[in-house]
């Protein structure tokens, strides 16, 4: 009920009235879709439900609610605390994240400054994507992300909306938490790790953990090295190829990494230029494969550097 609350009192008078009757658990949403002139989406379980006139589910559109430039523009002023100008930051990267970690990504017309994004205006498109911490979840995999008491350089790979984040944060938490547990850095570029509102934390990473909310992963890792003195560095979704020399710095100071990932396997992540260099040098000790083949976040396989499969369900 906490969560359902904090939710809705986000959205407009008529949106909220909608989405409080809906007969889905508000628990289980991932996603509250608005699309100006568009038909009011909500995503239970990763299946796509409209929403009607009546709050009740439905398959038609002619059916469906739709959403107008009001709900948005009420919307957008409630997410904002009626004071954009106090989240410019924000918008210019393309989401708030609000109390309760959740994270309203917004898209409408861009507005540059030279080749720098100033701002996003018109706003006609947002997405609430609703945080949700499973603790335990990475239950299965931790036995396997240690050797010898201690701990691998571990690369969760994952196709988009399968778990990965989940996953991280739960690992995170759990390594902060152990008898003998580690000092911590997460880079939280885009506020899902830790999900910080007004800079604390609102998921759960354990006791050792220190978070810096908004940074590029690339500076951050250096930042964290310098400042912090972790012993372990997380990050979510690495790609570039400065986010790539920066794992190769930390890695070489002896600081263990957690990180994250887009692809379908291993081997896709053979075919990405300066990633797969980093998988050829065998610099990860552990890989952790996900699907949603039968439930979101279904763990595939755990390689270790050598390609060989060291889960079996």
């Amino acid at each position: 009920m906490a969560l359902k609350d904090d939710v809705l009192k986000i959205f407009s008078p008529d949106l909220r009235r909608l989405l409080g009757k809906i007969p889905l658990e508000f628990d289980k949403l991932l996603e509250i879709r608005l699309r100006v002139n568009g038909p009011l989406i909500v995503i239970e379980d990763n299946e796509e439900y409209m929403i009607d006139s009546d709050g009740g589910i439905c398959t038609c559109i002619d059916k469906a609610y739709i959403v107008t430039a009001r709900d948005i523009r009420e919307t957008m002023a409630l997410v904002s605390d009626y004071s954009v100008y106090a989240y410019e930051d924000d918008i210019r990267q393309g989401f708030i994240t609000i109390k309760g970690g959740h994270r309203v990504g917004i898209a409408g017309k861009i507005v540059l400054e030279g080749a720098v994004i100033r701002t996003i205006q018109y706003i006609s498109f947002m997405n609430i994507r609703l945080a949700h911490q499973i603790k335990g979840c990475a239950d299965k995999v931790m036995p396997y992300i240690f050797e010898k008491g201690r701990i691998c350089h571990t690369l969760i790979v994952s196709p988009p909306c399968c778990g990965k984040t989940t996953l991280l944060r739960d690992m995170i938490r759990q390594v902060s938490e152990r008898e003998k547990g580690m000092s911590i850095g997460v880079v939280d570029e885009r506020s899902e790790i830790a999900a910080c509102y007004l800079g604390v934390p609102q998921n759960d990473l354990g006791i050792r953990a220190d978070v810096l909310d908004g940074c590029p992963k690339a500076k951050g890792m250096l930042m964290l090295l310098r400042s912090m003195s972790p012993q372990l560095i997380a990050v979510d979704e690495i790609g570039s190829r400065e986010d790539m020399e920066a794992i190769e710095y930390v890695i070489h100071c002896g600081c263990k990494l957690l990180a994250t990932v887009h692809g379908n396997s291993v081997d896709d992540l053979m075919q990405k230029p300066v990633l797969g260099k980093l998988v050829k040098a065998r610099i990860f000790e552990r890989y952790i494969v996900l699907s949603n083949r039968e439930e979101i976040g279904h763990i595939e396989a755990v390689y270790n550097a050598f390609g060989s499969n060291l889960f079996f369900n």
